[in-house]
């Protein structure tokens, strides 16, 4: 006769969780939550304003991560490591498309709305940003008159002077392209790289010949990440201005800025210029 089956023992409760901390928990003493969560301070008596206020603090957070990868990036570029360097570009892609999302809370904002709490701002304006005029320096958008607005922080103008006269992520990628044998010119090479990369013929060709090359080649394979970093770069930008011409129309921007008018000039710009251009001729 067969065995009746016998019935399989209940799970066990899972255990609770250690409760009891001497001090502070772990996990505050790792995140700092506490410390993030009252930071915001708003300077109106409008419930728009934490969103705003709150949605840019999250932005300077991600501004940071992706000048961590970038400049992680840039080091292992220089050390001939390529594929460190196309892991940490492939992992800004992500951040970038959670940076990009950022806009969806004001995105929908209405002149009316924005207006109840814009001069909370005063002359306060996002291209003030330490961090994010850092990411534009890694992409090789360099001017040294956006260092001004800094001197009254010591420590921010001179991270921001070093990075002005640092090579660009962009620049590290040249070199690295000239190493392994490609005919980057040698005036791009020696540039001054504290000013703006500006596109090159030459540069162009070589790209030309890596993308109508192997498309598994690892100079194809870096190519293509970083071709994905500067399309949301690219649409960051022209979120922006979606965001501020609803917002605000064509009225000037705060802390002096053209507001519409110059997001747009800079929504028609591309980082790494020749990555777009040499497809028209693969």
């Amino acid at each position: 006769m067969s065995q009746k089956a016998r019935p399989l023992p209940e799970a066990a409760e899972p255990e609770t969780p250690h409760l009891d901390f001497a001090g502070t928990t772990p996990y505050e003493d790792y995140v700092k939550a506490d410390v993030l969560t009252h930071l915001q301070h708003t300077l109106s008596d409008d419930p728009g304003e934490m969103v705003f206020l709150v949605t840019t603090q999250v932005m300077e957070l991600w501004f940071t991560v992706l000048v961590h990868e970038w400049e992680t990036a840039a080091h292992a570029l220089r050390a001939d490591d390529v594929p460190t360097a196309i892991a940490a570009l492939k992992r800004s892609v992500r951040e970038l498309e959670a940076l990009n999302a950022s806009w969806k809370p004001l995105g929908q904002l209405t002149p009316a709305q924005f207006n109840s709490y814009r001069a909370a701002l005063g002359e306060g304006s996002g291209f003030q940003s330490a961090m994010y005029r850092r990411m534009e320096f890694l992409l090789g958008e360099k001017s040294a008159s956006m260092l001004v607005p800094h001197r009254g922080a010591p420590r921010v103008h001179a991270e921001l002077e070093k990075a002005l006269h640092e090579p660009s992520l962009y620049d590290e990628v040249l070199r690295l392209l000239a190493r392994r044998g490609q005919a980057i010119p040698g005036s791009v090479l020696r540039r001054d790289v504290s000013r703006r990369y500006e596109p090159s013929d030459q540069v162009e060709r070589v790209w030309t010949a890596i993308y109508s090359g192997a498309q598994d080649a690892e100079l194809a394979r870096l190519g293509e990440a970083l071709t994905d970093v500067a399309e949301l770069v690219w649409r960051w930008r022209n979120d922006h201005l979606v965001a501020t011409r609803r917002a605000m129309g064509a009225k000037p921007g705060t802390g002096g800025s053209a507001g519409v008018a110059w997001l747009e000039k800079r929504a028609r710009k591309n980082v790494f210029p020749e990555l777009w251009t040499a497809r028209s001729h693969v």
